[in-house]
């Protein structure tokens, strides 16, 4: 699992960002590693941040909010 630590200070990440892409190159390792389906499940049920739209086919999250949602981890 990666730290905290590797986020940016402020902006946004995305989904690989912070599920991990094994397959990327380099590998993209995991701050929260669960697959791409229970974090959109969680999102549905409230567990995770909701996320921001940039454009018509980007999706986004604050890392304020993925920040705090692993200190409440």
């Amino acid at each position: 699992m990666t730290s905290i630590n590797q986020l940016p200070a402020e902006g946004y990440v995305r989904l690989s960002q912070i599920i991990g892409n094994p397959k990327a190159n380099p590998p993209i390792p995991a701050i929260i590693p669960v697959s791409s389906t229970s974090w959109w499940e969680g999102i549905k049920s409230g567990k995770y941040p909701k996320p921001v739209k940039l454009g018509p086919r980007t999706t986004a999250w604050r890392v304020e909010d993925i920040r705090a949602l692993i200190q409440s981890i």
